[in-house]
């Protein structure tokens, strides 16, 4: 991507597709207006799936017009049309769950091992030590399991040429068509990993160049340098912190952690400490309602946001 956008990240913004209302007041209006934005807009909420045409609560929100770029739509047609791509396409992503699945096992051992040392009854400056190769050992499972990711991706984009397949450039053309007059790009969060592979399927943010680009929640974790997926209370399974996939890196050296406050323990100095030692040298940035970031190309330019420290605090005043 040529250019630097103005780019800006916010907090969750409550609008359910399902009872066609939003939650909360939404400041997706008043960001887009802030960056001057009062033309057509084109939208990505590829992340709510099987439901991304339902976005009429959140165009009026907005207070401007939307083309729905229906990435979601367009990756069911693109792969009913090439079923080899399509077949894949899905070999692809069963090896990548494998190899989240077996990062995850290295993960909760390491986890295990680290908890089991931190109690022992040694000297203090031991365990200050035993933390942190316990830090290192968590990032360099970070490090390892996303290289292996990027690795995967480059094997299949180079075997596949994605460019070149007239199911997709079909619908690449539609899509320059639509972004080239709007004023700014819009997207929107849902799940994670279903709105990553689809901007990454259509080039959306190459289509994009240097325009604005306003995104929240899911929509906010794929625009930096690496996907975190992160729940203290999940329903299931580990609560560790772990590395989904690459991002596409238009907002580096941040960790974008959305509706924190119901997702992170908020009294675990030692926890919320030990994740972003784990993180670093990136901030970890609570984005929870009211929260945003403002970049212009890749330079942080203002924040209103929570940030988690090192030491285990959460810097509730952080501000830039």
């Amino acid at each position: 991507m040529k250019g630097g956008p103005d780019i800006v990240l916010l907090g969750p913004q409550r609008i359910d597709p399902v009872v066609r209302a939003a939650v909360i007041a939404p400041d997706i209006g008043a960001a887009l207006a802030e960056l001057g934005v009062r033309g057509r807009v084109a939208l990505v909420t590829a992340g709510w799936q099987e439901r991304e045409a339902d976005d009429e609560p959140l165009v009026r929100a907005m207070a401007v017009p939307a083309d729905n770029l229906r990435l979601h739509a367009r990756s069911q047609e693109v792969f009913a049309a090439d079923a080899p791509l399509s077949a894949a396409y899905s070999a692809r992503q069963e090896l990548l769950r494998h190899l989240q699945s077996f990062y995850r096992i290295r993960l909760d051992k390491t986890d295990d091992a680290a908890r089991a040392i931190s109690v022992r009854h040694v000297e203090p400056e031991l365990l200050a030590q035993e933390w942190r190769v316990s830090v290192e050992q968590f990032r360099q499972l970070d490090v390892d399991h996303l290289e292996r990711c990027r690795a995967i991706h480059a094997a299949f984009d180079d075997r596949w040429q994605l460019g070149s397949r007239p199911a997709i450039t079909r619908h690449r053309d539609e899509l320059r068509a639509l972004i080239e007059p709007a004023a700014a790009l819009v997207i929107a969060g849902g799940h994670v990993a279903s709105l990553l592979n689809r901007l990454k399927l259509f080039d959306v943010l190459e289509l994009a160049g240097g325009k604005p680009i306003v995104a929240w929640s899911a929509g906010a974790m794929c625009l930096t340098d690496r996907v975190v997926l992160f729940h203290d209370f999940p329903p299931y399974g580990s609560d560790i912190a772990q590395v989904l996939d690459a991002g596409f890196g238009l907002v580096p050296g941040v960790v974008v952690l959305p509706d924190a406050a119901r997702r992170v323990r908020q009294d675990d100095r030692a926890g919320i400490g030990r994740f972003a030692q784990r993180m670093a040298p990136a901030t970890c940035v609570a984005m929870d309602p009211g929260a945003r970031l403002t970049l212009t190309g890749t330079r942080l330019r203002a924040a209103h946001a929570a940030r988690l420290t090192p030491d285990g605090d959460i810097d509730r005043e952080w501000q830039r």
